[in-house]
């Protein structure tokens, strides 16, 4: 098995070549599927709002799976800040938040779930074998947020603005790779956190920065603190939103979405240095941490920016040993990198790691000045270059024709969007694997 993978990831690293230039037959597939209707939201004096099921946080196809299938996540269900009230709810802010600083939850029992996503050949998709995510005790998880001390969190509300109880065992799947026994690994947003589950769904072990593991005591599964402590100023929902496997399966690979807010707030907003890390399955431990440079915010040509937060990480595939391809996107513009590890600095439990280094690693852009070198980064794809192109494209995988399929997340529908996948041809190149 494992050497069929292997070759399978030798392959999508030598499709890997092309440019954007070169990419083929490109098509638009859409569901009909029942699964995508979630509920219907209405509150007193405002306006109906269907909303769906938002598939594509996540995305991984296996070697060896139906050609035209893939996994996709979800994430902790839908949800939206107050200055969305008025266009999602159709009522006041003040109705809902009341002045307050929480976001919305209109679906609070909805469990982030694994589907299995077909491709037909009439340009639609469908949506089956859906996996609820679950405690050792096979209760379903949450969306809501954990209760946390040490990383900064929201405080949920439903969409009649009472408040939520949020729990130790809630999680924001954002990112997933299924291995050869079945079993999957998810990378986590709030924590931030990873995740290994079973084939049912099962959360076995959820990995969370150390010293902050007494904020998630009484969850009903395996906690422990294998992640360095400073991922714990990550900013609020600028966690981890990725996950990805070498071809041996040995090495995972996860990245935070934007810099850290190390030392505050601030540094995060002005920061282009964010974290890639290998974790060996095999040992059970982080090998490296590698820094990844984000682009010129100015460079997303559908909504250039003078924010260097705007771009941000939210998938990584992998290409082959220490071989990747980072998703880097705006609101409206997405990018793919084929980035590579071998030379780049390795500053695992070196000093960057210590919240008291001063100046942090997030507030010195130029990183000659630190004696530091990033992973070097190919531009393979920019979505600019695709009208037809879903905005927040979030998953990636590698079909059995070598086609790439890229899946937007919708956000639930809160805002009328539909999921797409987008399969390009020639963008990865031709073996079937």
């Amino acid at each position: 098995m494992k050497r069929t993978i292997a070759a399978g990831f030798a392959g999508i690293a030598a499709m890997l070549l092309a440019t954007t230039a070169m990419a083929g037959d490109v098509k638009v597939f859409e569901t009909k599927s029942a699964i995508n209707n979630l509920s219907t939201v209405m509150v007193d004096g405002g306006k109906a709002r269907d909303l769906t099921v938002g598939f594509g946080s996540g995305a991984y196809r296996r070697p060896g799976d139906p050609a035209n299938m893939f996994y996709a996540v979800s994430d902790r269900g839908p949800n939206f800040v107050c200055d969305d009230v008025q266009d999602v709810l159709g009522v006041s802010e003040d109705v809902v938040c009341q002045g307050r600083k929480v976001r919305v939850y209109p679906t609070p029992d909805y469990s982030p779930s694994i589907y299995t996503i077909f491709l037909n050949d009439d340009g639609s998709f469908d949506v089956k074998d859906v996996i609820a995510l679950k405690d050792q005790n096979g209760v379903p998880l949450t969306g809501l947020t954990n209760k946390l001390s040490v990383a900064k969190t929201e405080k949920p509300v439903d969409a009649n603005g009472k408040e939520l109880a949020q729990s130790v065992s809630s999680i924001d799947a954002e990112g997933i790779i299924r291995l050869s026994d079945g079993s999957y690994w998810i990378g986590e947003e709030n924590g931030p956190s990873i995740l290994h589950v079973a084939a049912d769904g099962t959360v076995n072990e959820r990995i969370v920065p150390a010293g902050s593991e007494k904020d998630f005591e009484g969850a009903a599964y395996k906690v422990s603190g294998g992640l360095p402590a400073i991922l714990v100023t990550r900013q609020t929902n600028r966690g981890i939103e990725s996950m990805a496997v070498s071809p041996d399966e040995s090495k995972l690979y996860f990245m935070v979405q934007n810099p850290l807010a190390n030392p505050n707030a601030d540094t995060y907003k002005t920061a282009k240095n964010t974290r890639l890390f290998v974790y060996d399955r095999v040992k059970g431990e982080l090998a490296g941490e590698y820094i990844y440079q984000l682009d010129d915010p100015q460079t997303f040509r559908n909504d250039p920016s003078d924010k260097q937060n705007a771009p941000r990480i939210s998938e990584v595939l992998g290409l082959g040993d220490d071989r990747l391809l980072v998703l880097e996107r705006t609101d409206g513009t997405t990018k793919l990198h084929e980035v590579k590890l071998d030379g780049a600095s390795n500053i695992l439990a070196s000093r960057w790691d210590d919240m008291s280094t001063s100046p942090s690693l997030e507030q010195e852009n130029d990183l000659s000045k630190l004696d530091l070198k990033a992973v070097v980064k190919t531009l393979r794809f920019d979505s600019a270059d695709y009208p037809m192109a879903p905005t927040k494209i979030e998953g990636l995988a590698v079909m059995g024709d070598g086609a790439l399929a890229l899946i937007n997340d919708n956000d639930f529908g809160i805002k009328g969007d539909a999921t797409k996948v987008l399969l390009i041809d020639g963008l990865v190149q031709a073996d079937k694997f």
